[in-house]
């Protein structure tokens, strides 16, 4: 009887132990609950903060790199031999499902494999979505004048000119706080490609006019890039087997997209030019004279613009004229 009655109350003893404890957990849980708190908030941050300061910049960096960069329209005008204005159009490519705010930046533009940027530009805040036009309308003052030369003189003679845009600008996205991105963008155009194409289409003979000239004609220039570039009055040496025989001259000269047409004036020694066809020792007696053309000067405004001026001097272009049938007219 008394084993009994110890067994039922060493069960009972056992079977009251659990609320004890669960009373003893929710004691130490009330008066430590800050400490919990603290606790979740230090493990909340500990995997928030790497996303937001790590992980976010570095996606925000790779869209920035993926996307891509087009140039539609390049429009030089009033150049100087130290400064221009340029408008300019970008559209933006990319294929990121996030759609942030670029801050406008200072952009510095160089060839590949130069240190030396031969544009600086003020590139506009834009949102990054794909097809976002960016415009850019500003006097450019030329960083360096012998970088400049060497892009116009890679426009003048390639059939397609890369460039790299370079800046650092803010990037926003929504309610994420702003981050700081590299913008380094390899933008590719197309160049005037020798001017392949150029040809005098017609041309003839005239009177001494009060300048000089004595002949007059038409030139064909090819321009298949997206530039337009404003270049002055043009002067242009003209030879025949390396001996001189005159100069040429365009005034106010525009190369716009496309197909152009100019007037020119020549200046030449028809003497010169009737013996090449005709004579005991006429080389050309057909009246097909072939002429070697090469640019001297660009000069706008009074003032010589020497990147032009480089670029034309480093493209010799030829043409086949038929002299004879213009001296016969």
């Amino acid at each position: 009887m008394s084993d009994n009655l110890d067994k039922s109350h060493h069960d009972a003893v056992e079977t009251a132990a659990p609320p004890t404890k669960k009373r003893g957990c929710a004691a130490h849980c009330k008066r430590f609950w800050w400490a919990y708190v603290i606790g979740f908030i230090v493990v909340l941050l500990v995997v928030i903060l790497p996303v937001i300061y790590v992980g976010y910049p570095n996606i925000a960096q790779r869209d920035v790199n993926r996307s891509t960069l087009e140039i539609t329209e390049m429009e030089i005008t009033d150049p100087s031999p130290d400064s221009f204005h340029i408008r300019l159009t970008q559209v933006i490519g990319s294929k990121s499902k996030y759609h942030p705010n670029l801050d406008a930046f200072n952009a510095d533009v160089s060839l590949p494999n130069s240190d030396e940027p031969f544009l600086k530009l003020n590139v506009p805040a834009v949102k990054a979505v794909d097809g976002a036009v960016a415009k850019i309308d500003q006097d450019v003052d030329l960083p360096n004048g012998d970088a400049f030369a060497a892009y116009s003189l890679a426009v003048m003679k390639q059939e397609e000119v890369s460039m790299i845009v370079f800046g650092e600008t803010g990037l926003k996205e929504g309610s994420l706080p702003k981050t700081t991105v590299t913008y380094n963008k390899t933008v590719t155009m197309k160049g005037l490609n020798g001017l392949k194409g150029f040809n005098v289409t017609e041309f003839e003979i005239t009177p001494r006019d009060d300048d000089g000239n004595n002949m007059r004609g038409n030139v064909f220039i090819p321009n298949p890039s997206v530039m337009t570039l404003t270049m002055g009055n043009l002067t242009l040496s003209l030879s025949v087997d390396g001996k001189d025989i005159g100069k040429s001259f365009m005034n106010n000269v525009v190369i716009r997209p496309g197909d152009n047409n100019i007037e020119m004036k020549s200046k030449v020694d028809q003497a010169q030019v009737l013996g090449l066809i005709a004579g005991r020792n006429a080389r050309y007696r057909n009246g097909i004279v072939p002429i070697d053309i090469v640019g001297d000067s660009a000069v706008y405004n009074g003032e010589d613009l020497p990147y032009y001026s480089k670029a034309l001097a480093s493209n010799k272009l030829h043409v086949e004229l038929n002299v004879g049938a213009a001296l016969g007219s």
